[in-house]
């Protein structure tokens, strides 16, 4: 069997023991012939030439016998085992790939357009999968073993990387490596479906009006990309100031201070969290604060800080509905350490929060925006949001694709007045409601 086919065949344990073994051996024979030291001076691109050079050499010298494809992907395998990643490698180094899930070493999946698929592909033992994960977290001067079985980390070049070892994980290490996509623009996204024109001139003039927005979905459903294109609009003299986790968002305006969260190090310090950073961004005279996911205590904070002067604010929240989102906001914001009463919670969320965002992602793979909703809530009366947009889904065909349109409700009047007064026009696909009861407004349990 030919070492493309060994490397191909994805259930054939035997043989893809026997082609790791071979680019074992050959990474043992390279180490052997190479001055480290001299290495290490080298540019990265530099070193991967030298070491396929070199390796070319020893294959030409010892063997084995292969044609020229096979010499070639031996070598590719070899020098990626040596300097980077190993089977990983070209998984990165492709573009329509946004995410990686390793789930042991017999068991590699992959995102594409939205779909997860299995690859031909495996790491040759447990061992091998382990020296992947200690190279990728040491990158970012963590460690990982049973005392630690968890990391989550960014890597230098932008990738979010989490990783979970037994005994926590039975299956064997278990890595995820999610690759944020390009930024996209309103109308890229229009293209895409994710929305159409009369919700861009809507979410527009919700931007530029200075209106605080929340952004909600499920994993995966397109919030950070949503966030980055809203973020598009906001003009470009004002000052901005990001807050991520992971730092994912892209912005476009000259006046912008990005800042991202530290985890504890080894020995448990140092850990700067969401809320420091929103804390401290306060400080920071901004004209907008921009939180990546609000997911703790920081959420009174970011409430406090949409509620008192920094309107026009966006930030991201894990949900499933409109409503589910007020209700999410409302428990993160009884996690901070200041005893606020849970009602009162209620009367800080209608003061903050003036548009809900609500994201879906299909079971064919695409993201839309399932709905837009306003709040019309005062004080500390329950949560009634009312849809201005909704997307109403045709039955699936054979195709299995998710199709439908988007429909455009009423506006309450004091919201477009309120968009009047910034000089901001109502898109003529919604109309203007004389009153909130006779709108289709939901009430959340509260």
């Amino acid at each position: 069997m030919s070492l493309r086919s060994r490397i191909a065949a994805p259930d054939e344990g035997g043989p893809a023991r026997e082609d790791g073994h071979l680019v074992a051996v050959y990474r043992a024979k390279l180490l052997e012939e190479i001055d480290l030291a001299e290495m290490s001076s080298l540019a990265a691109a530099e070193r991967r030439v030298r070491l396929e050079r070199v390796l070319g050499h020893i294959i030409s010298r010892e063997g084995p016998v292969l044609s020229s494809a096979e010499r070639a992907q031996l070598i590719r395998r070899v020098v990626d085992e040596a300097l980077g990643l190993g089977v990983l490698e070209p998984l990165l180094a492709d573009a329509s790939i946004t995410e990686i899930m390793v789930n042991g070493p017999d068991s590699i999946f992959v995102e594409r357009a939205g779909r997860v698929e299995q690859l031909p592909l495996r790491f040759a033992s447990n061992e091998q999968l382990m020296q992947t994960i200690e190279r990728i977290v040491s990158t970012v001067n963590r460690r990982v073993d049973e005392s630690n079985p968890m990391v989550d980390a960014r890597l230098p070049t932008g990738e979010r990387v989490n990783v979970i070892i037994p005994p926590l994980a039975l299956t064997g290490p278990t890595l995820t490596i999610r690759r944020f996509p390009r930024a996209y623009t309103l109308p890229e996204l229009i293209a895409l479906g994710s929305l159409d024109e009369q919700m861009l001139m809507l979410l527009a003039a919700f931007v530029r009006a200075r209106f605080n927005v929340i952004v909600s979905g499920g994993t995966g459903s397109g919030k950070t990309t949503l966030l980055n294109a809203l973020s598009g609009l906001i003009p470009s003299h004002e000052r901005i100031i990001t807050i991520e986790d992971s730092a994912e968002l892209q912005l476009q305006q000259e006046h912008v201070i990005r800042l991202e969260s530290r985890p504890p190090n080894v020995e448990g310090k140092g850990q700067i969290t969401i809320r420091d950073l929103v804390r401290n961004s306060l400080r920071m005279r901004p004209d907008r604060i921009i939180v990546g996911e609000v997911r703790g205590g920081e959420t009174l904070d970011m409430l406090q800080a949409m509620s008192t002067g920094h309107d026009g604010s966006l930030a991201t929240v894990h949900s499933n509905s409109a409503e589910d989102a007020l209700m999410r906001l409302q428990t993160l914001g009884s996690m901070s350490e200041v005893q606020i009463p849970f009602e009162a919670l209620k009367d800080q969320i209608n003061s903050a929060v003036d548009v809900v965002v609500q994201l879906s992602r299909h079971a064919d793979g695409s993201r839309k925006v399932t709905e837009i909703a306003l709040l019309v809530s005062h004080g500390r009366e329950q949560f009634r949001v009312t849809p201005v947009t909704r997307f109403v889904p045709r039955p699936v065909g054979p195709d299995r694709v998710v199709r439908g349109h988007f429909e455009h409700l009423p506006v309450p009047r004091q919201i477009a007045e309120k968009l009047y007064v910034a000089n901001e026009p109502l898109p003529p696909a919604f109309g203007v409601a004389e009153a909130i009861d006779v709108l289709d407004t939901r009430q959340a349990i509260g």
